[in-house]
């Protein structure tokens, strides 16, 4: 990929204790998280799109389709997110990208919109989130030149939590509350019960 490319990251490798299964072979509307969540970054605009996978990863190859991602194991995956992120910036070290946009597996209300307002704003010392009221969340853009760095305060389930949090004041807020919901799926829903037979 030529420079100037933003690229994508997508973090798929929990087990999904909480939920009862990894949360990337979750099916939303029939399309297992993975899928959905690559296609997600891949109609934003970002390429290359690299799908960190760890729990179950085995499975996730043979059965979601992922043509055209670039996929990487984590065999760190059970010490938290933070090693998936680092694991996906290594994958990208040399594809020229300017800048990153990470997206969680467990956001299936993150739109390609968002990914794309977010996106705009790539430059090799860009750092932003997408904002949602008063929050901030995904998408989150990390430009090149904050990728060491990120990849260093990467510990733990925190991702690039810490590192936005140190470099609050050069964090862009792009609104995406209009075009995208970023609640995460944490437990799975109830169980539907047919009424009793009368």
């Amino acid at each position: 990929m030529g420079d100037g490319a933003t690229a994508g990251l997508l973090l798929a490798a929990g087990a999904g204790r909480r939920y009862g299964m990894p949360k990337a072979l979750v099916e939303v509307h029939g399309e297992p998280l993975v899928e959905r969540g690559a296609r997600t970054l891949r109609e934003g605009g970002c390429a290359p799109v690299v799908v960190v996978l760890g729990a179950a990863a085995d499975r996730i190859r043979s059965t979601a389709r992922l043509d055209g991602c670039t996929v990487v194991d984590n065999p760190d995956w059970p010490t938290g997110m933070g090693s998936s992120l680092r694991a996906g910036l290594a994958a990208l070290a040399d594809s020229g990208a300017v800048a990153v946009v990470v997206l969680l597996v467990d956001l299936p209300g993150v739109t390609a919109e968002a990914v794309r307002r977010v996106a705009a704003h790539a430059a090799p010392d860009a750092l932003v989130m997408a904002g949602y009221g008063e929050r901030r969340g995904h998408p989150v853009l990390l430009g090149r030149a904050h990728w060491p760095g990120a990849a260093a305060a990467a510990t733990g389930d925190a991702g690039a939590r810490a590192y936005l949090a140190a470099h609050r004041q050069q964090v862009r807020v792009v609104r995406c509350d209009d075009v995208a919901d970023d609640r995460d799926l944490d437990t799975p829903p109830p169980p539907t019960r047919d009424a009793p037979p009368r």
